[in-house]
C-alpha cells in the first residue's frame, strides 16, 4: 500500500504504516485519516497524535500505552478526568495504534500490559 500526495508517492509497509518517518506531514496526515474512517482531525484528535510524534522522536522511540495516552490527554485537556471511552471516540480502531499511523509513527511492536 502506498499513498499518493502531491504527485509523490508516499510508501507504507504491509500495514499500512509510513516507511520513513520523515515524509509525514500534516496534509498527509489526513489523507491517511480518512483511510483509517476518522473523516475530520479535531484539535482532540491532533493533541493525541502530536503527543504519540513527540514522545517517539523527542523520547528514544517510545511508544505509549492506553494509560499513558489518557494520562497525558487529562493534563492536556486540563479535565480532571479522561477515560479512555473519550479517546476510543477519537480513533475507535485503536488509539495507540491508529493516532500513530495517523501521525505518520511506526506500528507498535508492544505486548500489551503496563
Amino acid at each position: 500500500m502506498a499513498y499518493e500526495l502531491n504527485g509523490k508517492t508516499i510508501e507504507t509497509d504491509g500495514n499500512g504504516y509510513l516507511t520513513n518517518l520523515d515524509e509525514w506531514n500534516e496534509e498527509l496526515a489526513k489523507i491517511i485519516a480518512v483511510e483509517e474512517g476518522v473523516e475530520d482531525l479535531t484539535t482532540r484528535h491532533w493533541d493525541v497524535i502530536n503527543y504519540l510524534r513527540d514522545e517517539y522522536i523527542n523520547n528514544a522511540g517510545n511508544q505509549p500505552n492506553m494509560r499513558n495516552i489518557t494520562k497525558a490527554m487529562q493534563s492536556v485537556w486540563d479535565e480532571k478526568k479522561v477515560d479512555t471511552k473519550a479517546i476510543y471516540v477519537l480513533f475507535p480502531m485503536g488509539p495507540s495504534k491508529q493516532a500513530a499511523k495517523i501521525g505518520g509513527l511506526p506500528e507498535s511492536r508492544r505486548k500489551g500490559g503496563y
